[in-house]
């Protein structure tokens, strides 16, 4: 029986994005890409507030970039989510995922019966009595309302998987260095560390470019629209020491975020396992931010390198070069989705 072809769904706060993959002897091929946008207010923070606009921004999204399968990926993104290492119960796997909410009922801060819960094994076990692993556990009602708004444009839903570890799956290099993959949406930043592909620090901060915005535009007493043309035009500019009212302000609207990501690093140099990140892959669309790329350099003392995706795949002969140029940066999350649906 041939396979599916799978298509990547990263639903953002201002737009949708997919890839369409096949997997060939030769390793994948993306078939097809697309953005469409969202009306203001109908994601917040990576749950569905606005049903209907979702639906209709699936649909147009389908029949925009021409995708041939109606099966999807969908990536779930939320501060919400809880990723947690821990050792379980060494069953298999049917058993282990009927046991979860029993195993770990105390070790999470949300009720079990709200949660969607799933175990990562970061260890082969063997006959151990227990497997150490990552404990993932989502809040239930905002994953099936991005379901719900997915399947009402007449799509299947095949699978629910992480951001975080799509991000992993399209950007990570395994060569025995402590590398941060970093993507800035508008509401939402994902990072995740990891050594050798195993994760070391998942998390999903509540900051992104938008946050940056509209700091700027309270510190300029401007309004948000004229906030986002300074960001992007003026940057993150060196601090020469002469006052310039624009650039303290642009610098002073990035520093929640640089703080956020420094205390991240900061926490894997403490304890007995001490690891010291030496690469940042930067995506999505803060990543174009201009400058951003040099301030953080400076300012966590790692290389950082804007990620390009699509190095993990193969471009197609059918993929429409229009649909794919605007959103090559947060193309990350949509093409990791698939590569982990093989």
């Amino acid at each position: 029986m041939a396979s599916v072809n799978l298509v990547g769904l990263d639903i953002g706060a201002t737009s949708i994005r997919g890839v369409e993959t096949t997997h060939a002897k030769d390793g994948p091929t993306m078939l097809g890409a697309g953005q469409v946008a969202l009306p203001p207010g109908a994601v917040q923070s990576g749950n569905v507030q606005d049903e209907k606009a979702v639906t209709a921004a699936v649909k147009h999204l389908w029949h925009q970039a021409k995708f041939r399968s109606r099966s999807v990926v969908l990536g779930v993104t939320s501060p919400q989510v809880v990723v947690r290492e821990m050792s379980v119960a060494n069953l298999p796997e049917k058993e282990l995922r009927k046991s979860l909410p029993f195993q770990v009922r105390d070790a999470l801060p949300l009720p079990v019966e709200r949660s969607l819960l799933d175990f990562y094994p970061l260890e082969d076990p063997g006959r151990n009595e227990t497997v150490r692993g990552l404990l993932i556990a989502a809040p239930k009602e905002p994953v099936l309302n991005a379901v719900r708004a997915v399947e009402k444009a007449g799509l299947h839903v095949a699978k629910v998987d992480l951001a975080t570890f799509a991000l992993l799956r399209s950007l990570a290099e395994l060569n025995g260095e402590v590398e941060a993959v970093v993507d800035i949406g508008a509401q939402i930043t994902s990072l995740i560390v990891h050594l050798d592909g195993e994760p070391l620090i998942v998390r999903t901060v509540p900051r992104g470019g938008a946050e940056i915005t509209s700091a700027i535009a309270k510190r300029l007493s401007i309004d948000v629209q004229e906030a986002e043309r300074i960001k992007c035009d003026h940057g993150i500019r060196p601090d020469t020491g002469e006052w310039d009212e624009r650039a303290d302000a642009i610098r002073d609207a990035v520093r929640p975020l640089v703080s956020e990501l420094r205390s991240s690093f900061a926490y894997l140099t403490s304890g007995e396992r001490q690891r010291w990140v030496t690469r940042l892959w930067l995506s999505g669309g803060g990543a174009t931010l201009p400058g951003l790329v040099e301030s953080l350099t400076e300012q966590l003392s790692v290389e950082v390198v804007i990620a390009d995706p699509v190095s993990r795949v193969r471009p197609g002969r059918r993929l429409r070069p229009e649909n794919f140029s605007g959103f090559h940066t947060s193309a990350a999350v949509s093409i990791g989705l698939t590569l982990g649906a093989a």
